[in-house]
């Protein structure tokens, strides 16, 4: 989605770790593990900006799973940036970053203390860390973004709330990317209206106005009448 939806905006060289699918005109592609920090290094060379997306995302990874990707990959990416001249990272974060606020049904700021749910959730809640250290320690721009439900449609009642749509994801990402900040902590969802996390941040700092809201989609999802 955010190779179509970016392509225009952007030279891209795209890399992969075990899926490869065919360039298009104007697009690079590498083939790397994230566990390379040489690989790393040659991925990042020349770019303006990284958007990281990869990682191990499941909820029930042990420790053990997350280790590679999620610990020390990410490590490799901002390294690679510092070492290579790229300005910014852009940060695949979770909403599993304050995961148990959820189960308490509150609304949640960017800036309330992490609350991880899952070892994949405190994984990520190290990348933000490691990137404000980065930022403050070698002046990388760092922006991580708390994704919710990336999905086409909302696909359950939670989903209502933490839906992203293809085309906000897009939008949140470009924005991530040229907004004028040096670090920063955002959700990413759409503007939906059973939200329980704050959009405030993302609004002020990078600009962005989601399109679409999951309620469109609740009569359906629910079974009942808007």
């Amino acid at each position: 989605v955010l190779r179509e939806g970016l392509r225009d905006r952007y030279t891209l060289r795209l890399m992969y770790h075990r899926t490869l699918l065919p360039s298009e005109h104007g697009e690079e592609v590498v083939v790397a593990d994230l566990g390379d920090l040489d690989a790393m290094r040659h991925a990042a060379d020349g770019m303006a900006a990284i958007v990281h997306l990869a990682g191990n995302p499941s909820t029930r990874a042990s420790f053990t799973d997350v280790l590679s990707a999620n610990i020390v990959g990410v490590y490799h990416v901002y390294e690679a940036a510092r070492e290579t001249g790229v300005p910014r990272v852009v940060f695949a974060s979770t909403n599993h970053v304050t995961g148990m606020y959820e189960r308490d049904g509150c609304l949640v700021l960017p800036d309330l203390p992490v609350r991880p749910d899952s070892y994949y959730g405190a994984s990520k809640a190290y990348g933000e860390a490691l990137g404000r250290y980065y930022h403050d320690q070698h002046g990388l721009q760092v922006v991580c973004l708390r994704i919710g439900s990336f999905l086409p449609k909302p696909t359950g009642a939670r989903a209502l709330g933490t839906w992203i749509s293809p085309r906000d994801m897009v939008q949140l990402t470009w924005r991530s990317i040229e907004a004028p900040v040096g670090y920063a902590v955002v959700y990413g969802i759409s503007g939906n209206t059973r939200r329980q996390w704050d959009l405030t941040s993302a609004r002020a700092l990078l600009g962005y106005e989601p399109e679409d809201n999951g309620e469109q989609f609740a009569a359906e999802v629910l079974g009942m009448a808007p």
